[in-house]
C-alpha cells in the first residue's frame, strides 16, 4: 500500500523563517569560525573574506511584526550589520584574573606561604593590560610584589599571543634583595576561549640598573570549573648571583564580569 508523503503545515514554514532570517544575514559566521579554528588571518585573506553589507529591511525578509520582536539577534542585525571578522578578532579569547593562592618553597625546607594578585586588567579597549602580584612566606622573611604593563602584539582574539613586559618589583630572598625596573616578556596560549582554559610563560629581569639582578621565570596555567572560577597552578624560579629560589602553588581565580 502506498504512503503519502506528509509535508509540513503553513505554522511549520513560518517557524522556519527566524532560522532562514539569520542563516542569510550571518554570512559572516563561516568566516569566524575560520578565524577561531585556524588562529588570525593574513591582510590578503582578510581583505578576501566577505564585508558586511548593507542593512536588510523587514520587507525585504518577508518576516511579521511579531518575528521580529521575539528575536534579539534579529532586531540587533536590522539595526546595523556588524563586522563579525573584526568582532572576533579584538574580542579577547582571555579574561581578567583576580587571584589567591598558598604556595611552597621546595628550595627552602618546604616552606610555605600565600598569594594574591590581579591578572591582565584590560585599559581601554586596546592590548595594553595591567596586572599585579604580591607573596610572601608564612615566616614573613621571604616575599615579592610588583605591578606590570603588558602590550599583547597580536590580535587578541587568536588562540596565540605575545608581549613585552615593562614594571616595577621588589624581591627579598634569603641572601639576596632587589627592586627597580622590571622588564621581560611573555607567551600567552589560549586552549579554549574567554578563559576557560589557558597556560602562559614569562620571563624577565628585575633590578635593571642596579647593583644586584635578579631573573624571574613563570609558568601558568588555569582551567575553570564555572562560569566565573578557576583554578590554577603556577611555577615560578627566581635566580639571583649566588642563590636562587623555586615556589610552587595552587591559586583559586575568580573572573569578572558575565
Amino acid at each position: 500500500m502506498d504512503k503519502k508523503i506528509q509535508f509540513p503545515g503553513k505554522s511549520s514554514v513560518r517557524a522556519f523563517k527566524p532560522l532562514t532570517a539569520i542563516a542569510r544575514l550571518l554570512g559572516l559566521t563561516l568566516c569566524g569560525g575560520i578565524l577561531l579554528g585556524g588562529g588570525t588571518l593574513s591582510a590578503q585573506e582578510s581583505e578576501a573574506l566577505p564585508q558586511p553589507t548593507s542593512v536588510r529591511t523587514p520587507q525585504e525578509l518577508d518576516l511579521s511584526p511579531e518575528i521580529i520582536e521575539s528575536s534579539p539577534v534579529l532586531q540587533r542585525w536590522l539595526k546595523e550589520t556588524p563586522n563579525v571578522l573584526q568582532e572576533i578578532r579584538s574580542d579577547p579569547s582571555f579574561r581578567t584574573r583576580v587571584r589567591v593562592g598558598y604556595a611552597r618553597e621546595p628550595s627552602n625546607d618546604d616552606a610555605s606561604g600565600f598569594n594574591v594578585g590581579v591578572e591582565d586588567l584590560f585599559l581601554g579597549g586596546t592590548g595594553l593590560t595591567l596586572s599585579g602580584d604580591y607573596y610572601a612566606s608564612g615566616e614573613g622573611d621571604r616575599s615579592s610584589g610588583g605591578a606590570e604593563l603588558r602590550y599583547y602584539l597580536l590580535p587578541l582574539g587568536g588562540y596565540f599571543n605575545i608581549a613585552p613586559v615593562v614594571g616595577y618589583r621588589q624581591i627579598d630572598g634569603d641572601s639576596y634583595s632587589t627592586d627597580g625596573l622590571q622588564l621581560g616578556g611573555r607567551v600567552m596560549l589560549v586552549l579554549s576561549r574567554t578563559g576557560a582554559a589557558d597556560l602562559s610563560l614569562g620571563y624577565s629581569r628585575v633590578g635593571i640598573g642596579s647593583d644586584e639582578t635578579v631573573g624571574v621565570a613563570s609558568f601558568s596555567v588555569g582551567y575553570a570549573i564555572a562560569r566565573q572560577f578557576r583554578i590554577g597552578a603556577d611555577l615560578q624560579r627566581q635566580d639571583a648571583d649566588d642563590d636562587n629560589d623555586t615556589r610552587v602553588g595552587i591559586v583559586l581565580e575568580w573572573m569578572p564580569g558575565s
